[in-house]
Parts: structure tokens; C-alpha cells; sequence
């Protein structure tokens, strides 16, 4: 019974293994071969899509059309019509005052903001006050002696000339009881000790009256100066000493009224970059505390390519075009060209754009009201110029019009 159930089940199995045979055999020979054929032509269907030229997509916005038959293009940068003017501060302060804000319309000279100048304040009252001692001592130079001091100058001089007879009279009557001593000193009446005591009196009395004669001296050239009045140099050195000390306030109000930032033309406020309380450093600077510009007329700084600037000519047509909106456009003014090519700084973000390049700048003019644009915005403009065909001795290039 053993025997025979072992010899069903191998018979089982080798069926089952004949059968898994038989299907993998048929999955090689059919399945395999369907999925490369469908591969192949899967790369046939992509290689040939690809190779056709993509459709063409509309803009999502309408570029401008140009306006000229012959046209130079560049892009262009509104500017205010004085250029842009970066305002900074001569010395680096705190902000204390601020005058004025974006948007504000100002006239030449009209104060912007002020900075710290509390120590100029207290040092200019110090200067003003040594000012006012200086004249005050000049103007008591220039009135003179007061005629109240003559009267005991005089008087001085009286007493001195008193002293001096009051001195000579005692000096007399010393040597008058010193020769009486010494004729008695003969009869042997007078001790020595007493014509020595008289001699020293009459030393004394000598003394006297050289101090009497040095005070008569002093009080009579104390007169004389106080009635020749002030000496002319000691008014020329006051008056150096006035002019000195106003000089030095002066100083300090140049130095107040620099503290005070003020508008170097009339102008629209474009940029406030600084408020009341913070530091100013002073120097130019990448972000200016103010920009400053007049416009009641806007300039538009066209960058041309150099390859094509000798095709642009002094007071050619152009038309200006807001960016975004080919509806809305203006006809230019030629200004100038600015005759120094610079690098190409002003880009438009065109994939076919060159930026290895130089451009020459021209500038136009047009009336703010023309367009509803603003100061820093780019435009794309259209210079009317000569064809590219003509050569260069056909118009006057641009860089020679600019030097005539």
C-alpha cells in the first residue's frame, strides 16, 4: 500500500513539473517578443514627437510694436530731470529732527531733517559771552579816562610835592643841628654818640626826600597817562581781539547751520531711508538718507547697444512704452547723449540679451503727464534712426554728436 501511494505521488509531481514547462516555454516564445515590439515602436512614437517643432505660445502680454520703419531699441530707466540726488549728512549724528517726508514737494534751501547739536549750543554761548568781555574791553579803551580820576590824580601829585618840601625841610634842619654838633664836638661840649646820632639823621632825612621826589615822579606820569587818554595800540589790540572772537562764533554757527540738512534744489522728496533717532553716518553712501529730484519734467536714460549707436542721431524721434501695457505710450524729447560708453548695467532679463557689452546712454524728456509712470521705472524705447543698411558717414554717429 506503502509502494503504491509513493509511485501516485511522484506521478503527480512530474505532471505539475511538465505543465510549469510547457507555460514558461510559451511566455519566452509569445510574450517576450510582444513586449519588444511595443517598446520599439513606444521609441519610434517619442523620437518622432520630439522632433517636431513645438507650438507656438501666445505672450502673455502683447509686446509694443515699433512705431518707426528703422528703429533702434533699448531699454530706458525714468530718472528725475535734475538726475536723481542722493542727500547724505556732513557729519554722522543722531537724527533729531525729521522735515520732511516722501511724497513732500520742497523749495531750494528748505531744511530736510537736523541732526544733534547740543554741544555747538553750549559752545557757541561760551564763545558769545567771551565776545561781549572783548567789547566791552574795546569800548572802554575808546571812551577814554573818565574825568572823575583826573581831579585825585591832580591831587596825588599836590600831596607829592608837599612831602617833598616836607622831606627838604627836615633835611635842612638835620644838617643844621649837625654842623651846631660838630662846633660843639670842637669846644669839647658834645659827646661823640650825639654827632653820630645826628649824622644818621641826616641820612634819614636825605632818604626821605629821594622817595618824596620818586612819588612826585610816579603820581605826575600817573596824571600825564590819564590825561593823554588810551593808546592807540591798545585799541588796535582790542579790536584784533573783537575781530577774533567773532570769527569764532561765526564758526560755530557754520557748524549749527551745517547740522541742518537742507534741499540743494526744489525738488519731490522720491526715497526717505532715515527716521527721527537713528545715526546717520556721514559719506556717500550705497542706500542715501534721502532722494531728492525735480519732476516736473522726467528724463528716460536709454542704454543703446554700442553696436548700434552710430545709428542714433541728435535729436532723433523716439517713443517711450510702459512696460506691461503697449497702450500706454509717449513721444520723447532728445535731451543729450552722455558721449562716455559704459558697461551695460540696466539689463531687461531677455534670454537673447548680450551683456558682455557697452552702451551709450541718451537721454529725453517727456511731461509726466503723458504716461502714469514713476521714477526708477524701466520703459522700452524706440529710437527712430537710420537704416542698418546705410553706412556710418550717412547720419552723424553718436558719440560725435555729442562732442559737437
Amino acid at each position: 500500500m506503502e509502494r503504491q501511494r509513493d509511485g501516485v505521488g511522484s506521478a503527480v509531481a512530474s505532471k505539475v513539473w511538465v505543465e510549469q514547462t510547457q507555460e514558461f516555454s510559451m511566455f519566452r516564445t509569445l510574450v517576450i517578443p510582444l513586449l519588444a515590439v511595443a517598446g520599439t515602436i513606444f521609441a519610434v512614437v517619442t523620437v518622432v514627437k520630439g522632433s517636431l517643432p513645438p507650438n507656438a505660445t501666445a505672450p502673455v502680454i502683447e509686446p509694443a510694436r515699433p512705431p518707426y520703419a528703422s528703429f533702434v531699441a533699448g531699454a530706458g530707466l525714468i530718472e528725475a530731470s535734475s538726475e536723481n540726488v542722493a542727500i547724505g549728512a556732513p557729519v554722522g549724528a543722531l537724527v533729531t529732527k525729521m522735515h520732511v517726508k516722501v511724497g513732500d514737494v520742497v523749495a531750494a534751501g528748505a531744511p530736510l531733517f537736523e541732526l544733534d547739536a547740543r554741544e555747538l549750543r553750549a559752545d557757541l554761548g561760551v564763545r558769545e559771552a567771551q565776545l561781549g568781555v572783548a567789547q566791552d574791553q574795546l569800548a572802554k579803551l575808546r571812551a577814554g579816562t573818565r574825568s572823575e580820576l583826573l581831579p585825585p590824580a591832580r591831587a596825588r601829585v599836590s600831596e607829592a610835592n608837599s612831602a617833598i618840601d616836607a622831606a627838604q625841610a627836615l633835611l635842612e634842619d638835620a644838617q643844621s643841628q649837625l654842623e651846631r654838633g660838630n662846633q660843639l664836638q670842637e669846644a669839647q661840649a658834645l659827646s661823640k654818640e650825639e654827632i653820630v646820632r645826628r649824622r644818621f639823621a641826616v641820612q634819614q632825612a636825605l632818604a626821605r626826600v629821594e622817595q618824596a621826589r620818586a612819588n612826585q615822579a610816579e603820581a605826575q606820569a600817573n596824571l600825564a597817562l590819564l590825561e593823554a587818554g588810551t593808546w592807540d595800540v591798545d585799541i588796535r589790540v582790542a579790536e584784533s581781539q573783537v575781530r577774533q572772537a567773532q570769527a569764532s562764533v561765526e564758526a560755530v554757527r557754520i557748524e549749527l547751520d551745517r547740522r541742518v540738512v537742507r534741499a540743494p534744489i526744489g525738488g519731490m522728496v522720491l526715497q526717505r531711508n532715515i527716521r527721527e533717532g537713528e545715526f546717520a553716518s556721514a559719506g556717500a553712501l550705497s542706500t542715501p538718507l534721502l532722494l531728492l529730484g525735480d519732476v516736473t519734467t522726467l528724463h528716460v536714460r536709454v542704454d543703446v547697444d554700442e553696436s548700434e549707436a552710430w545709428r542714433v542721431e541728435r535729436g532723433a524721434k523716439a517713443t517711450a512704452f510702459a512696460r506691461g501695457n503697449k497702450d500706454i505710450s509717449a513721444p520723447l524729447s532728445f535731451v543729450r547723449f552722455e558721449p562716455f560708453v559704459i558697461p551695460k548695467r540696466n539689463l531687461t532679463g531677455s534670454s537673447t540679451e548680450r551683456v558682455d557689452t557697452r552702451v551709450l546712454q541718451v537721454v529725453f524728456s517727456f511731461a509726466p503727464k503723458d504716461l502714469p509712470v514713476f521714477v526708477g521705472q524701466q520703459m522700452d524705447v524706440y529710437i527712430e534712426s537710420a537704416s542698418s543698411g546705410s553706412s556710418p558717414g550717412s547720419g552723424s554717429g553718436a558719440v560725435s554728436a555729442a562732442t559737437k
